[in-house]
């Protein structure tokens, strides 16, 4: 069975020499769609369902692909009340080139629903789905209430200067990833560390924190969050950047061109509520107020578009598979455009018919 980027019959053997009471004879595989970095593949045939996980295809920007980052965040959150899936193993196929020829880590697959765009709420009710939502900011604000030294992840990285170095990375990786000019998307970048703010806080960060980076599953009081995926960007760090980037997921598909490019399940027709009533659960879970995230929804604009930038450099390379590639850079100058108006405040005026609360608003001052 040929699948890009996989032995199948290396990874059944691997399995079988690795972990015997897992194995399985004729395994499938299948690449899951909706993956814009990371390939994500489900194993069937094996004595259970399972999930395997490797770098992308081609040009690769080793520091947001590592799988060793992501099983060991994994791992250390089985037990700390955060739903993330079983770890089971992690390898570096590199050299043997067996597999995948990448470091790969596999995990248990857990049953559920991604939900991704509008036509995958239909079977809730807009009770369940506002409840949902909810459940995801106090998911979050469950995160960020770990303690990492508790979890073994007291070394998982470094929060003094965590912001600055963010900015820096994403710059670099923008560098990486060049092929044409964007001066809105450098402008972003420029006032971002022109109004660098002071840390929040050190927490445990998810870095791509979002409703479709999460399975769904059913539940006798409706729609829950069953497992939290895609920890390849997790470090230490403000916890504020996973709140900006929630923020900006949640209302991606109001940028011009973004429900095309970037499809999204968060409707309020369907019973989603607006970011801000998400910031209130997040503070209260906390039991704290949450501060101005102005500059944290800059930044997460800034950080997407600069994904997306490479993910168009390495489509346009011919190194990545998947639907939708084609139109990934079409996303890129309306996300930095998103992000200069929360760098100025004009995104007061784009979002003033939802009443959002005062922490999430006010510009970079």
């Amino acid at each position: 069975m040929t699948v890009p980027g996989l032995d199948v019959g290396g990874f059944e053997r691997w399995l079988r020499e690795a972990h015997p009471s897992l194995a399985g004879a004729g395994l499938e595989a299948s690449l899951v769609s909706g993956g814009r970095s990371n390939l994500t593949y489900r194993i069937d045939g094996a004595a259970i369902p399972l999930v395997l996980r490797r770098p992308p295809l081609g040009h690769v920007l080793s520091s947001a692909h590592d799988m060793f980052r992501e099983h060991r965040v994994i791992a250390a959150l089985a037990d700390s009340g955060v739903p993330v899936p079983r770890a089971v193993d992690v390898v570096d196929d590199s050299e043997t080139n067996a597999v995948t020829g990448t470091p790969f880590f596999v995990m248990e697959r857990v049953d559920g629903r991604v939900l991704r765009s509008p036509s995958d709420n239909a079977e809730y009710s807009p009770d369940g789905l506002h409840r949902l939502s909810v459940q995801l900011a106090e998911v979050l604000a469950d995160l960020h209430a770990v303690d990492p030294e508790r979890v073994g992840l007291g070394d998982f990285g470094r929060g003094d200067g965590y912001l600055a170095r963010q900015l820096r990375t994403w710059r670099r990786q923008l560098d990486a990833s060049r092929s044409r000019d964007l001066p809105v998307l450098d402008d972003l970048g420029q006032r971002l560390g022109e109004r660098l703010p002071e840390a929040s806080a050190t927490t445990i960060v998810h870095g791509d924190f979002r409703l479709d980076n999460a399975i769904v599953a059913d539940s006798p009081g409706g729609p829950r969050i069953a497992a939290v995926l895609d920890w390849e960007m997790a470090t230490l760090g403000d916890p504020l950047v996973d709140l900006g980037m929630l923020g900006m997921y949640w209302e991606i598909a109001e940028l011009p061109g973004g429900a095309g490019v970037a499809p999204s399940s968060v409707d309020p027709a369907a019973g989603y509520p607006p970011f801000a009533e998400l910031v209130d659960a997040y503070a209260a879970r906390l039991g704290r107020r949450t501060p101005d995230l102005a500059w944290y929804r800059a930044f997460a604009a800034y950080k997407l578009a600069v994904i997306l930038e490479g993910i168009h450099y390495r489509f346009r390379a011919g190194d990545t598979v998947g639907d939708g590639f084609d139109r990934i850079g079409d996303l890129v100058e309306p996300l930095a455009a998103e992000g200069l108006a929360w760098a100025t405040g004009a995104a007061r005026i784009r979002v003033g018919d939802r009443t959002p609360s005062a922490v999430q608003t006010g510009g970079l001052r």
